[in-house]
């Protein structure tokens, strides 16, 4: 089963890395990193490079793909190499993903109109201009699209995954093997849960994509 990981400049490292974590712990999981070149890509901050195994043109059929959302989302809404590649191999996926921003990118190619979808809540409604109906869920099933929300739920969206490919107890081996076991010091992971203020501060720096605070 191969699961190609997209990279592109200025990605956010978690929603690369940790679908990459949970869905590379499959039994016959093949994961490749696909770039539009072959090498090293820079994260969000500059301070993290992924090799990307290989170009775009050289994986024409995976089984899943995972898009990661990151500032340099906004590089990627103008249609060109990789929108033209997700909609070629979508015609194959078993399941197309996307984490945070990235699902922006699915649908700015086309593929997520009509659907319900979400992405990071400062972004959910930015969907709209692309023909997909926003979601409130921290994940989002429309057929074989899925969609997480921001960041850390690329992790939920990808042991879903698991459980729904090859069983509950292997989802269930997943978690302990990575011991995701989420006690977080505070409750404000969703702005429906922090405080007002601090909602307000992000919204003030954020288009639609977070700055300081990453995607």
């Amino acid at each position: 089963m191969q699961i190609a990981i997209v990279l592109f400049d200025r990605f956010t490292a978690l929603d690369a890395v940790g679908p990459y974590e949970m869905l590379g712990r499959m039994s016959g999981a093949d994961v490749v990193t696909v770039a539009e070149a072959r090498g090293p890509v820079r994260n969000d901050v500059g301070s993290l490079a992924v090799v990307a195994d290989a170009a775009l043109d050289e994986v024409g059929r995976p089984d899943i793909v995972v898009v990661p959302g990151g500032p340099g989302q906004s590089e990627q809404m103008a249609d060109g190499p990789l929108h033209e590649w997700l909609r070629a191999v979508d015609e194959h996926t078993r399941w197309t993903t996307s984490v945070c921003t990235g699902s922006l990118v699915l649908a700015a190619a086309g593929l997520l109109r009509g659907r319900r979808a979400t992405s990071h809540w400062l972004a959910r409604e930015q969907l709209r201009a692309h023909g997909a109906e926003p979601a409130g869920e921290r994940v989002v099933f429309d057929g074989k699209y899925v969609t997480a929300a921001g960041v850390s739920a690329g992790i939920d969206m990808s042991l879903t995954l698991v459980g729904r490919l090859q069983g509950d107890a292997r989802g269930q081996a997943v978690q302990l093997a990575t011991e995701y076991d989420p006690q977080p010091p505070y409750d404000a992971g969703a702005p429906e849960k922090a405080p007002a203020e601090i909602v307000r501060l992000l919204r003030s720096r954020s288009r639609f994509v977070l700055e300081g605070v990453r995607d």
